[in-house]
Parts: C-alpha cells; structure tokens; sequence
C-alpha cells in the first residue's frame, strides 16, 4: 500500500508557491468567478499543463506515475483516468477493435455508450439476450451457452461487448467461463463494469472481470469510489488489445483541455481503495447489517439484498418505485433511481471511523412510508420482453442516416426504429436504432410512460410520436 498521491501533491506544491496566472483557465486561479464562495475554493486547483503538472495526453511526470499505481492497484498492464466519464472508455475500447462492417458479439442489456459506439464504428453488432433476473426484476447476465451459440454462428467476430455487474449490483456466475471460451476462440472481451470500481476489495465482493482475465475494463469511479462525477478508469491487459491503439483513440476522443480538479479526485479515489483496509471492510459490514436490519423492521418495506454489498433495492407492495422514491426525495433522501418496481441505494464505501446518518435515514424512510398509506395503489406492470437469444439489427447504419418520419406509436407495430428510446435511468435502451418495434416492445413503452418514468432519446412521446424508418427505404 503507499499514500501516494502523485498529481495531488503536485497540485498542492503548485499552488503553495502562490502562482500568477497568465494562462487559461480565464478565472485566473479563481480571482475572476463570481460563484459562490463555497465553490471557488476549487477553482485554485483548476489548472492547464504548466510545467511540473505533466499532460495526461503525453504523460511523463506525476500523470504517468499515478497512472502507473493505478494499473499497480488493480493488477493491469496498462491503466488510464478518463475525464470524460465511462463513455469515453467504451468508446475507445470499442474504437480499438472494430471497423466498419466488423461483426462483434453485444449483451443487450448494455449501457447507451455501447450503442453509440458501435454507431460511430459502424460495426455490425449481433446481440445476446440476457437473463431475467428474479432478485433485482431487470435483465441481468448472458449464458454461457448463448455465448457459445453466438460464436459458433458468427466465428468472425471481432470482439464480445459485456455488461458486469449490472446497474442493480447483481453479478453473473458465469462471467468467468464466457471469459475462457472468448480466449479459447482468441476473442478479445472488452466489459463495462462501471459499477464494480470497488470490486479489487475482494469478498464479499464480487470478483472483478480484470481478475478473471478480461481484456478492457471500464470502471466508473465516480459511482462507488469517492471520484468526482465523469471521473473513470479504463484498464487494458493481454496479447489481444493493443494499448496504443487504446491510447491513439483516447487522445482523439478526450477532451483536449482535461480537467485536473477530476484528474486530482481520481488520484485520491485510487488511493482511498488501494489503502482500503480489512478492519474498514469489517467496520462497513458491521454498519451496513445494521442498517438493513433497521430497514427490514418497518411496516410494509421490503429489502433486498444485491451480489454488491453496496447495492440495496427498496419495494412496497402495490406502489411503484417512482412513487416511493417522490416520498423519499420529500424527506430529504435521494436515491440512485426509481423503476416501476423498486428503489435502488447506493451506499457510501465507509472506512473505519468514518460517520453516515443511518438511524437518521431509516427515520426518514419511516416518515416516507406513512405518507405512503395516503397514495393510491400503483401496482407495476411493465411486461417482461421475450426476447430471441440471438438477434441483429435489421437495418444498415446507412438506412438509419435518412430522415426518417414521425408517426403514431399506436401504428408501429412492425416498423423499423430510426431512434433509440432509453427509459433512464438506467440507460439500458428499450429499443435500438435499428430494431423492429413489437407489440412487447410498444406495450413495454406505455407500461413505462403510465408508471411515469423518465425516457431518453429522440421521440416527441407528449405527443404520441415516435420516429421510426420510411418503409420506401426498405424496398
């Protein structure tokens, strides 16, 4: 372990010589913004590359040196800070091993990023089921046989696209194996763990994919670390991913100006973990039962309990999770997000002596809860897709370039979609640009719109409207 923080203490150095700006950023170390006081605090340490602080483009100072115990602490080759988010990691992961018309093997329960990525390729994307998941009521992970299925159906695929864990902490049992079999048939697995940041910490964590062997991982350290928001990792290991073609599209699609405020909380968040102790594992347990234990003592509330110790869904029988997680936003809680069955929490990766108002949050939920008894029952009734385990889109990026038109999404049965549409979160896309909207995809849409959920994409929904492909063009 080592308290190193490399970039942080150049920055803290930097600023204790008391520096006169000539440079950009244009608030001059903060003497120019008229924010609040409470943010220009910050605003000191928001600097450009001056000497001593290296160039997270061409690293070769306290960057590449944190960089370096990044990779150290998860056990990588290469690791890298994104200051775009995860998306820009998809992105270039995705970037490095497909051109167009590439095939490559996607989980469809994937995050937008991955749709937008195989977009901007324009690689041929063949899509994988997955499972429902009974404890978290969402997709969760692919079979391994489906995985074999695809491979074997299309052996010339460049690459297999997963999602681990998922967005409500459960994690597949059979990632390890997909993994081998992927190497067996020299297929490079690139995976979006954005939420297993925290997975190195061991059990009872899950395992992270880095460990069982995958190629690229993204996490996002802004989730479960204490990153700040667009802050992420990518790491990169093995004979079938090039690092420098990681770093050639990193360079490309990052921000030219990276922030080192972000840069500087990725530092901190790396360390934070790697110096994570078991006495502060033992301690975040210990609180964390407790907690839960609480929760399981009020009337009508049902806990469960995710893979991921840090994830933990909230239901109340025949009310929808958009209506508790209204009650609990009234009291002061907020929660990562709400579907039509549930809350999901997120809960704070404590260290000894540490401090986190659980007694005052169950209070809260308490008095949420007896709000509740003067709404209305909402019982969720979003359908559950049946989905073909192996499926492709049905029509070329190229189709999906034209206009397109806006029509009735009472009259879209059979028709092409022109559009993504993402109930969000958890930006898992309810149908693809590309795909042939159904009557399960279109009851799932209403189902989703009446429990009154948020809805991404390019759709006119208050109208009724919803952009779809010109037939002539399918001629």
């Amino acid at each position: 372990m080592t308290q190193r923080k490399p970039l942080v203490e150049a920055l803290t150095e930097f600023q204790r010589k008391r520096p006169i700006s000539f440079h950009v950023p244009g608030h001059k170390n903060g003497l120019l913004s008229e924010l609040p006081a409470d943010f220009k605090q910050v605003l000191p340490y928001d600097m450009t590359e001056l000497t001593g602080l290296d160039d997270l483009h061409y690293p070769e100072e306290v960057i590449k040196e944190a960089q370096q115990l990044l990779a150290e602490t998860y056990g990588a080759e290469h690791s890298f800070f994104l200051v775009n988010g995860s998306t820009v990691g998809n992105l270039a992961m995705i970037y490095a091993v497909c051109s167009e018309g590439d095939q490559v093997i996607v989980q469809r329960n994937s995050h937008k990023s991955i749709f937008h990525a195989l977009e901007l390729t324009k690689a041929r994307p063949v899509f994988i089921s997955p499972e429902w998941d009974g404890t978290s009521l969402t997709a969760g992970g692919v079979r391994l046989t489906d995985v074999e299925a695809a491979i074997r159906e299309y052996p010339k695929a460049k690459a297999v696209i997963l999602t681990y864990p998922n967005y409500y902490g459960m994690a597949s049992a059979e990632m390890e194996g997909i993994i081998e079999l992927c190497h067996e048939k020299g297929m490079p697995v690139l995976v979006d763990e954005a939420h297993g940041a925290h997975f190195q910490l061991g059990p009872p964590y899950p395992l992270s994919s880095l460990a069982m062997g995958a190629d690229a991982v993204v996490h996002s350290a802004h989730k479960t670390l204490p990153a700040m928001t667009m802050g992420s990792f990518l790491h990169v290991q093995g004979p079938l991913l090039s690092a420098e073609k990681i770093r050639k599209y990193l360079r490309m699609l990052q921000s030219s100006s990276p922030s080192y405020v972000i840069m500087a909380s990725l530092d901190d968040a790396r360390a934070y973990l790697q110096n994570y102790s078991q006495p502060d594992k033992k301690n975040f347990a210990e609180k964390r039962n407790q907690f839960i234990e609480s929760l399981k003592g009020l009337p009508n509330l049902e806990v469960y309990e995710a893979d991921d110790p840090l994830k933990l869904m909230l239901r109340v029988p025949h009310h929808s999770g958009y209506q508790l997680k209204e009650l609990f936003e009234q009291e002061g809680i907020h929660a990562e997000l709400a579907d039509p069955y549930q809350v999901l929490l997120i809960l704070p990766l404590l260290k000894w002596g540490q401090d986190f108002s659980f007694a005052e949050v169950r209070s809260r939920i308490k008095k949420a809860l007896e709000k509740l008894k003067e709404v209305p029952h909402n019982a969720a009734n979003v359908t559950v897709q049946p989905q073909e385990a192996l499926s492709t889109l049905e029509a070329t990026f190229a189709e999906l370039e034209t206009e397109g038109e806006w029509i009735s999404y009472t009259k879209a049965q059979g028709r092409i979609s022109a559009a993504m549409i993402v109930p969000y979160p958890p930006g898992i896309p309810l149908v693809l640009a590309g795909e042939r909207w159904s009557t399960d995809k279109l009851k799932s849409l209403l189902d989703y719109l009446a429990a009154g959920a948020q809805i991404q994409g390019e759709h006119r929904l208050s109208e009724k409207l919803i952009r779809v492909l010109p037939e002539k063009s399918r001629r």
